[in-house]
């Protein structure tokens, strides 16, 4: 079986573990501070913002560039709670899935892709790290705007 996949799926289960964490945790937040914009932290400055940006990455690279689906990424003001939230990644965890799926024979070829009139490659490896590393970028963000907000923010590492 192609190491890739086997890679991928075994490092998404961590990742997913680790969002769970997070979403609990913010669970706990008021509805209020939740949606509080905080103009320090960047991509909207709220953790519902900062949530759906990391969706919208995974739509975006995963959906749009890996898997040549037509996407539109979600916007910010469509979810409101935290349990919209954990909808938006359940779709996410689909687009993974697939993702993980299509690449699971061995594959040499890059997945091109054009950004503001710039043409490039990446590699199904390289695509994969890119989302999962992104996210957890962000996550410590949700975690320090948290602690602005007054909570004590929780361990999300994969190994705690």
């Amino acid at each position: 079986m192609n190491p890739f996949f086997i890679y991928a799926t075994e490092q998404y289960e961590l990742v997913k573990q680790s969002r769970k964490v997070l979403l609990d945790f913010c669970a706990g937040i008021s509805p209020v501070n939740f949606l509080e914009e905080n103009s320090s932290f960047g991509r909207g400055g709220s953790a519902r913002n900062l949530l759906v940006h990391i969706a919208n990455v995974y739509e975006y690279w995963i959906g749009q560039v890996g898997m040549r689906q037509n996407m539109t990424t979600t916007s910010y003001a469509s979810k409101k709670t935290i349990q919209d939230i954990g909808l938006l990644f359940d779709q996410v965890d689909v687009i993974m899935y697939a993702f993980i799926e299509r690449f699971k024979e061995p594959q040499l070829a890059e997945i091109s892709y054009e950004i503001n009139g710039v043409k490039g490659s990446a590699t199904p490896l390289k695509m994969f790290s890119h989302v999962i590393t992104h996210e957890f970028h962000h996550k410590g963000q949700v975690l320090s705007l948290s602690r602005h907000l007054g909570y004590v923010p929780v361990d999300t590492d994969m190994i705690r």
